[in-house]
């Protein structure tokens, strides 16, 4: 599935990256640690955090992620849709908690 047709299913917000949507989602990661993103995110996973900052882009393109998901209506900061932008990351918001849009993520991938 990609991340157009999950953008559509969970009726997520799309911030940045719609010339990223027809990436193939493999599965999802929840997590606000960056480290431990680095260390257990696989590639083609959409990862759900409440992070905002700059920084979840880099590991986001470290890690070859599908793209992020924000929780709880977070909006990015200017200088992460930037980042995003320019390394073609797409940010994707909800307005659930992650626990929330993790198990709608689950029974749509899986």
């Amino acid at each position: 599935m990609n991340v157009s047709s999950i953008v559509e299913k969970l009726n997520l917000k799309i911030a940045c990256g719609r010339e990223k949507l027809s990436q193939n989602v493999t599965g999802g990661y929840v997590g606000d640690l960056l480290s431990d993103v680095m260390a257990n995110s696989r590639e083609g996973y959409l990862w759900i955090t409440r992070q905002t900052h700059q920084n979840i882009v880099a590991v986001a393109s470290l890690k070859e992620l599908a793209g992020i998901i924000l929780v709880q209506g977070k909006e990015p900061e200017s200088d992460t849709l930037e980042k995003a932008a320019a390394e073609g990351i797409p940010i994707l918001i909800t307005e659930l908690p992650a626990f929330d849009i993790a198990g709608k993520l689950y029974d749509i991938v899986s």
